[in-house]
């Protein structure tokens, strides 16, 4: 399906015309019937050379701007209407700037009442005047919606216009502005709008912008018939479940589920005219009309801050209207997450890494580690180098690996006996997802034990009375190498549990038990023993040929059955292994 909009100044014949190529009737009001004016938004359908064509049709009158734009934002093409009795007019030239902002680029002219006056002098003017806009040079066609005159001819501009539309992106995310919601009896509540992008289907989940709301797609209908699945582009009505019709309503949208992220700010650039000073204007996009502040920036930008949230990306395009003087300008979201400006001087270097900088790449390098899924809520691609699931700025490796440096470096400083700084507490110092902080620590060299982080380059110095401590222990195991010091003689040098962790770790000592160490070699030593005795041997022959008392030979043993140094048998007794390698 295409949809096609209307656009032009009031009573130029949008609505004769659409109804003389559909056999419709755009006007659905009583009151649009009986004053020949269209006050709200028309929808009528028709084939033309073997495609669906759905128009939106829009007043002209300039008391219903707003509802023109909410119209014209969501759709991709225009029919732009201009009589040859009256000529170009106000409104002609606003509602081109409307095109214009919004992004329109694909349109045919139709000079209608061509049966009134001399067709030729208007189409020439309009065409250039519209040639100076984004819809450049269109085709032209003049036509009378009273006689049929050239209305063959308008269908085949329309047919060929369906041809040279681009191909919508199906597995888009779905973005629906709703122009409008009703109830029907017996089925609830109805909102109708343009799938600009996306596919939807009955079952769907959806998110309303508004508040979050969850509702379900119940049905689905277009062009007057029931489907279960509608892509874009195309004209929809949505019955939904879950949803009241007084909750929602012109200018709110249908969200796929965690896909949008909503901003009060948006940096954009400004097309037509720019803002030198601080203005409260309306801005439009989709179908909403939301009143926002402009403030300039600098190089053709601006911070816009709007009155409620709105589910935005990067691309988006919009149009900001005073509605007092009429005059207008369209702009381009550059970043819909902005950052604040809260020094003196911000705008202008946020208006300079604008002009120079890809707002991706800004945006990655200001967070350092943005996930993937968050750039594409957001409208990017990933500017640069991954890292997993995350966008990471290009020199972030290596300031994540300075930094964990430099906090194990001042943990182990502040904590000699520690086993190494917790790894979640480095992870929080750092303010990095989890799944980075693994090639963070590779890329600075560090590792992991036990919860632990430490430097395996470092030098393990203990304090000095520790220090003169476990030099004691080791006089005394130079000499007894199996003469485990008691757990008395150990709290009389003042080596608690902390402190012989931590000379375990500086490879001084060798615990084979809670408040059991030997000395490093231990287990080589023990072997070299064992392997005098006959086999297999009891405990108590272990015990004997080590020197050393059941208090220690038990967990020795044990360590060595462990390590597949020993091999111990159902009746307890053991043999040495002489194949372990």
């Amino acid at each position: 399906m295409h949809v096609v909009a209307t656009a032009g100044h009031v009573d130029h014949g949008k609505s004769t015309l659409v109804r003389a190529l559909t056999g419709m009737e755009p006007d659905r009001l009583a009151e649009e019937r009986r004053r020949g004016l269209t006050i709200d938004l028309g929808f009528v359908w028709t084939e033309l050379a073997g495609q669906s064509f759905a128009f939106v049709d829009v007043p002209g009158h300039q008391r219903f701007v707003p509802t023109m734009l909410a119209g014209v934002g969501p759709v991709p093409a225009v029919l732009f209407v201009v009589s040859a009795d009256e000529g170009w007019q106000e409104q002609s030239s606003e509602h081109l700037a409307a095109l214009d902002a919004f992004g329109v680029r694909h349109g045919v002219l139709a000079v209608t009442k061509a049966d009134r006056a001399d067709p030729g002098p208007v189409l020439a003017e309009s065409v250039e005047r519209i040639a100076s806009s984004g819809l450049g040079r269109i085709p032209a066609v003049a036509v009378s919606g009273h006689t049929g005159a050239g209305l063959d001819a308008l269908r085949a501009e329309l047919g060929a216009l369906g041809a040279r539309l681009p191909n919508p992106d199906r597995g888009a995310d779905v973005r629906l502005w709703i122009d409008r919601s009703f109830s029907i009896r017996g089925a609830g509540t109805v909102v109708t709008g343009t799938l600009g992008a996306g596919t939807l289907s009955v079952g769907d989940d959806l998110v309303l912008d508004r508040d979050g709301r969850r509702c379900v797609v119940r049905a689905l209908q277009s062009l007057g018939q029931a489907h279960d699945t509608v892509t874009a582009v195309a004209r929809v009505a949505v019955n939904l479940r879950g949803a009241d019709q007084h909750d929602l309503g012109r200018g709110d949208a249908l969200l796929t589920p965690g896909a949008w992220r909503f901003t009060a700010e948006a940096d954009v650039r400004l097309r037509g005219e720019k803002a030198e000073r601080p203005r409260q204007l309306v801005a439009h996009i989709g179908s909403v009309a939301v009143p926002c502040r402009v403030r300039p920036l600098g190089t053709g930008t601006a911070r816009l801050s709007f009155a409620r949230e709105l589910p935005l990306r990067a691309g988006d395009r919009g149009l900001l209207r005073d509605p007092g003087d009429h005059r207008s300008a369209g702009f381009d979201v550059l970043d819909p997450r902005p950052p604040a400006l809260r020094r003196r001087g911000a705008a202008r270097a946020r208006a300079a890494e604008l002009a120079c900088d890809d707002p991706a790449v800004a945006y990655v390098r200001r967070h350092g580690a943005v996930a993937v899924e968050e750039l594409h809520a957001l409208g990017w691609a990933v500017p640069g180098r991954t890292m997993g699931r995350w966008a990471v700025a290009e020199d972030l490796p290596r300031r994540l690996a300075g930094r964990a440096r430099e906090l194990v470096a001042d943990w182990h400083e502040r904590n000699p006996l520690s086993a190494g700084l917790p790894v979640e507490a480095l992870r929080r110092s750092l303010d990095v997802p989890e799944d980075l902080l693994g090639p963070a620590l590779d890329h600075a060299g560090l590792a992991v034990r036990d919860g632990a982080v430490t430097d395996p380059a470092r030098v393990s110095c203990l304090p000095e009375a520790v220090e003169r401590a476990v030099r004691v222990v080791e006089r005394r195991l130079a000499g007894e190498p199996f003469a485990a010091p008691e757990a008395a003689d150990l709290a009389e040098l003042g080596l608690g549990p902390k402190h012989l962790a931590a000379a375990e770790r500086a490879g001084r000592l060798f615990r084979i038990a809670d408040g059991v160490v030997l000395a490093p070699g231990c287990l080589d030593k023990a072997v070299r023993v064992l392997s005098g005795l006959a086999e297999p041997f009891t405990v108590s022959q272990a015990r004997k040929a080590l020197g050393t008392t059941r208090r220690v030979a038990v967990p020795l043993l044990e360590r060595l059955d462990a390590e597949g140094r020993t091999r111990r048998a159902p009746d307890g007794t053991r043999r040495v292994r002489h194949d372990h390698t």
